[in-house]
């Protein structure tokens, strides 16, 4: 099965901070925050949502094309991109505008400060759905504005299926606009605190949502993750990780294992499993597309991890 991955790819510059946030945040003087933090580690990588994801389903030998807008610094991240396999058919130049940038701080408990300024990202809408490319499954991640809006109506008006992963584009949206991706979607998944933030946007409970697409999923970081179906809820355990490095990234891994268990026809036990695990390995390596493994290992991960083996 084919999946169009529609969403950033983006240079990711990551920094750790050695200490924690909320050491140096004051919570009743945060109207007045000014605070810097020194980063003795500073890397940077290619990353964007449509890319991290892309590279994951590379990674489980599945068939998956990012589409995006890139700049016209996009040099080094094509030739990355071609010395890892991954389909460049659907991501076009635009050359007046960089590509985007997030600038990541990371502290020991994990929490992220993130900066991003989006460049071409915001001329996604120029970028078109194809309908005879063989295109059976879609992601609808974090991109332009514009871009969400038109590419998530080109799915629906094909009928091909699409996960809606509205990540940190949710502010961008109203209550109509994020009721009508979830309308028009098979899928939604977010983090807890996304899930907090789309039903309070669109006043939809849990199983209201539900009821309105194949599966809502929800990851909860440490406490695994839930799918929520309109006939109850399937509970996913997380994997321990073999350490805890850098969080940034696991979300898409975590999504390109859905798309791996979708296309294999899994049910949604096995499906939430895949992206456990998936995440569980990204974590343990300092950046988004750094993990490595044949599908032959990652199956016998998998089997370690919970003791039956993926088809």
């Amino acid at each position: 099965m084919t999946a169009l991955i529609c969403g950033s790819l983006a240079y990711d510059t990551v920094m750790v901070y050695p200490g924690r946030f909320r050491d140096h945040i004051l919570p009743d003087q945060i109207h007045l925050l000014n605070v810097s933090f020194m980063v003795p580690t500073l890397r940077r990588y290619f990353g964007g949502c449509a890319g991290n994801i892309a590279f994951n389903l590379k990674l489980l030998e599945s068939d998956g094309h990012a589409m995006g807008a890139v700049g016209h610094d996009f040099g080094p991240y094509r030739d990355w991109m071609i010395a890892n396999g991954m389909s460049l058919k659907f991501v076009r130049v635009m050359d007046d505008e960089y590509t985007a940038q997030a600038y990541i701080t990371t502290d020991l408990d994990a929490n992220q400060l993130t900066a991003f300024h989006p460049g071409a990202m915001n001329q996604s809408w120029r970028l078109e759905i194809p309908r005879d490319a063989g295109i059976q499954v879609g992601v609808l991640a974090p991109d332009g504005r514009q871009g969400m809006i038109s590419h998530a109506e080109q799915f629906a008006r094909a009928g091909i299926p699409f996960v809606f992963d509205p990540g940190q584009a949710m502010t961008l949206f109203g209550r109509e606009e994020l009721e009508a991706f979830i309308d028009q979607a098979a899928w939604v998944t977010v983090n807890d605190y996304e899930a907090q933030l789309l039903q309070e946007r669109t006043g939809l409970s849990t199983g209201e949502i539900a009821a309105r697409v194949q599966a809502y999923i929800v990851t909860q970081g440490a406490d695994g993750s839930v799918v929520h179906t309109a006939s109850g809820r399937i509970d996913i355990p997380a994997v321990r990780a073999a350490q805890v490095v850098d969080p940034t990234g696991c979300g898409d891994a975590y999504r390109a294992g859905l798309i791996y268990g979708l296309a294999h026809g899994m049910d949604w036990a096995t499906t939430g499993r895949v992206a456990s695990l998936l995440g569980s390995i990204k974590i343990a390596t300092v950046g988004t597309q750094h993990h490595r493994f044949t599908l032959d290992e990652f199956k016998e991960r998998f089997h370690d991890a919970f003791d039956y083996r993926l088809d």
